[in-house]
């Protein structure tokens, strides 16, 4: 086959970017592929972030692509289009995550060559900050799509909610398997500056109000100074609420932030210092964090939100508290460590890497990618 991929690719960062590239690299095994890319994605003074893009300490795969669409300027569309029609594929894959780039993605579509066949990757058909406009943004763009791949059961049926008549294949979220291995617990505390005989729990990624760490914190509250948690990610607004919560944190001393984008070469070494990763989430569809949890070997401790507490509680790689809670959290953080869970879960983790490998992944989308 011949593949078009529109998407953010190198030097762009972040696990979208880094998602697409082994998708990209993985499909090249088999078909001709090419990579379009963005020249703007975000206006900078909408990025909630630091930057949108590749630092040091990022070990991101360099894909050969053309930047020619700004999610800002209509004319980029025409242009977008043109380049994607002289390449000619047989398929445009768009991964779809949110539906400020709806109108971009839904404008480069109706100029496309009718013989191509549009295919969405889609993370999520509606975002966790829902807005007025969200649904009939994202229904321009699907109905532009000839076919969708999605990750999860939820983000499937919210797909059917806005287009009934969806041709969807549902694919697990392949693990994230391009970081470093992890290292000895103690070595890696070592590394961060942390005690290393305490029980570690870790809060990894990018901080927004639906993923809950403020309840997280509370929780912490509730548990002994034998636990100690580890906050690692970059927050997508203001972090002072956090900070406050933290401070008048009887477990104050026993909480270490590293508010920040993670580098991947950090990744590792926090994964390394924790016995447990803890998603304390108010809504989800599907976590890249638990893909990469899946790499680390790292049992989690999850909510019972969207796929995430069926993922956990199916592939019995976790514990699954009831509510979301603080009370259940800490309850469930005890649970974890008084009965010594960590070793079927992690038995159970190995078995999940396997099943979830890009090998498997993309061959299952292949074949229906040649079925379009």
């Amino acid at each position: 086959m011949k593949i078009a991929i529109l998407s953010p690719f190198y030097p762009y960062r972040g696990g979208l970017a880094q998602l697409n590239a082994r998708l990209y690299s993985e499909l090249s095994k088999r078909n001709q592929v090419k990579a379009f890319t963005f020249t703007t994605l975000y206006p900078n003074f909408l990025f909630p972030g630091k930057t949108q893009y590749v630092t040091d300490g990022d070990t991101a795969t360099v894909i050969d692509s053309n930047r020619v669409l700004s999610s800002i300027n209509p004319f980029s569309y025409i242009c977008t289009a043109r380049h994607i029609n002289d390449y000619s594929p047989d398929i445009l894959i768009i991964p779809y995550w949110m539906s400020f780039l709806a109108p971009a993605f839904g404008s480069v579509c109706l100029l496309l060559n009718k013989k191509i066949k549009i295919v969405s990757l889609v993370h999520n058909a509606i975002s966790h900050e829902r807005t007025l406009l969200e649904k009939p943004l994202a229904k321009f763009f699907f109905n532009r799509c000839d076919a969708f791949i999605v990750m999860s059961e939820p983000v499937k049926n919210d797909l059917l909610a806005i287009k009934k008549d969806a041709n969807i294949k549902l694919q697990s979220h392949p693990i994230y398997d391009h970081y470093a291995q992890r290292i000895n617990k103690a070595e890696a505390c070592r590394t961060l500056g942390i005690n290393s005989n305490k029980k570690n729990l870790l809060f990894f990624g990018l901080i927004r109000d639906y993923k809950g760490l403020d309840i997280l914190i509370e929780a912490m509250g509730q548990l002994d100074k034998s636990y100690q948690l580890i906050i690692a990610g970059e927050s997508y607004g203001n972090f002072d609420k956090y900070k406050l919560l933290i401070d008048g944190s009887p477990l104050k001393d026993n909480i270490i932030t590293f508010e920040q984008y993670i580098p991947d070469d950090m990744v590792a070494i926090l994964f390394s210092a924790a016995d447990t990763l803890v998603l304390p989430y108010r809504s989800a569809t599907q976590s890249g964090v638990v893909a990469l949890a899946y790499q680390m070997e790292l049992p989690m401790i999850a909510t019972n939100v969207g796929a995430l507490g069926s993922t956990v509680r199916e592939s019995n790689t976790g514990l699954v508290v009831p509510t979301i809670s603080s009370c259940d959290i800490a309850q469930g953080i005890k649970d974890f460590f008084s009965n010594n869970r960590q070793a079927i879960f992690k038995e159970n983790i190995i078995k999940e890497k396997k099943r979830l490998s890009w090998d498997n992944f993309t061959t299952s989308i292949e074949s229906f990618l040649y079925d379009l």
